[in-house]
Order: structure tokens, then sequence, then C-alpha cells
């Protein structure tokens, strides 16, 4: 099953965006799925490395790391990169740029969308 998920929010501030990386880890790590994800807005925030954040608080790069390990795609909206001044370079190491037409192909070729 291909799954593609579309994630807005920020990394941080947003319980939507935890639980939409939870969620993309857990399925990426199904061998009948194979999981996309797809930043856009704020959610391209979620791929920037190196975060840093207090003591025992969850860190959404490592988290989203789970998705290339097990085979899946992350991917980001470069308008909204640009919106925001982060580049490739900033990015998780499997995380890249991307673009709306390729959203749109992926939005056609998934069998589930999942929109956060």
């Amino acid at each position: 099953m291909n799954v593609l998920m579309i994630i807005n929010g920020p990394a941080y501030g947003a319980d939507a965006t935890y639980n939409a990386v939870r969620l993309a880890a857990a399925l990426a790590k199904r061998d009948e799925v194979t999981m996309q994800v797809f930043l856009m807005g704020d959610g391209v925030t979620v791929a920037i490395r190196n975060q840093k954040t207090p003591d025992g608080y969850y860190r959404l790069d490592r988290m989203l790391s789970a998705v290339p390990r097990n085979g899946g795609q992350v991917l980001c909206c470069g308008t909204c990169m640009d919106a925001r001044g982060v580049s490739q370079e900033l990015l998780v190491e499997d995380a890249h740029r991307s673009t709306m037409e390729e959203l749109a192909t992926l939005t056609l070729a998934a069998d589930k969308v999942l929109v956060f």
C-alpha cells in the first residue's frame, strides 16, 4: 500500500505534527506500506537537522529518520523552504527539496493520503 502523508504544522508546539511523525514512523516499519512524507508550510521545519530541545523532549528530526531508514521518502516543499530560509544543507540527510508537481504525482499514485 502506498501512503502519502502531508504535514503542514510546525515542528514544535503542535501535537498534530508530533503525532503525524509518530504515525509516519510506525507506518514506514510495515512491510506492506511504502511511506512518503511531504512537508509543507511550517512543516518543513520538522526536517531541520540537529534540533536543540530541552533534555527529555522529543526530537522530530530523529523521529522522522525512521521513514527513509525503512524505505520511505521525506520530501519538502521548495517554495515553503525558501519562504522560511531553509536550505537543503539544513535538512536531515535523507530529506529532499521537492515541488508541487511532485506532490501532485505522489497524490495521484497514493492509495491513502493523510493530511496533518
